[in-house]
């Protein structure tokens, strides 16, 4: 198991890149570790690009990047691709990735898991590392229903207040999916607790992701 430190540094810049399919992918996938980098490094900038949020949910997901992103300069993009469909309109797709390769060159880029059951997020990770090919590419993972939980290989543990602020955060911003029985507490505290357990987190809490290729 490798581990590493993000130590503050006061005057350390970071740019962040987070990529999502859906409105709450990214706040499910990373928050905690965004929540993190935000007290880890004061000269935080986020560009934050979601590709299927359109109405309330749009709504829903400007509120959410604005909780998470508090604080911190910021770029967030909200795009109108019809959910379930980006395979479908891939060049579309991959037309907006060029065009963020133009306008940000980032430190970390966090992105969904290749192996992810959802056809949406396996496609935004396949142009992810085609569009970014020499930065640090962290995958995240989205419980659903399919049952696709992998093994992740990074871990970033999550000391209280962290892991609780972001499924406040959760709560707070995505009011039309508190109907759905998978949106609650538990699942996603339950999923950071067993990485937590699995990287040995003094809190018992951490996110985890994939990440493919790392150099030192």
């Amino acid at each position: 198991m490798f581990h590493f430190n993000l130590r503050s540094d006061a005057t350390a810049e970071l740019t962040v890149l987070c990529v999502g399919a859906h409105c709450d992918d990214i706040e499910i996938g990373c928050g905690g570790t965004l929540l993190h980098l935000k007290m880890a490094f004061p000269r935080l900038r986020f560009h934050w690009v979601v590709f299927s949020a359109s109405g309330t949910r749009g709504q829903e997901a400007a509120k959410a990047a604005e909780l998470f992103t508090a604080g911190c300069e910021k770029d967030i993009v909200l795009k109108e691709y019809r959910d379930g469909f980006l395979p479908y309109i891939g060049s579309e797709v991959k037309d907006s990735f060029e065009e963020l390769k133009h306008r940000v060159d980032p430190d970390i880029i966090f992105t969904h898991w290749h192996g992810d059951a959802h056809q949406d997020h396996r496609l935004l990770c396949e142009l992810t590392w085609n569009t970014f090919r020499d930065h640090l590419i962290l995958e995240y993972e989205v419980p659903k229903y399919d049952g696709d939980m992998g093994r992740p290989n990074l871990f970033v543990p999550l000391e209280a207040p962290l892991y609780e602020r972001k499924v406040d955060y959760l709560f707070e911003a995505f009011a039309s999916q508190q109907g759905k029985r998978w949106f609650d507490r538990e699942t996603f505290l339950g999923l950071m607790r067993i990485r937590g357990m699995e990287s040995n987190s003094s809190s018992g809490y951490a996110e985890a992701f994939y990440s493919r290729k790392i150099v030192l």
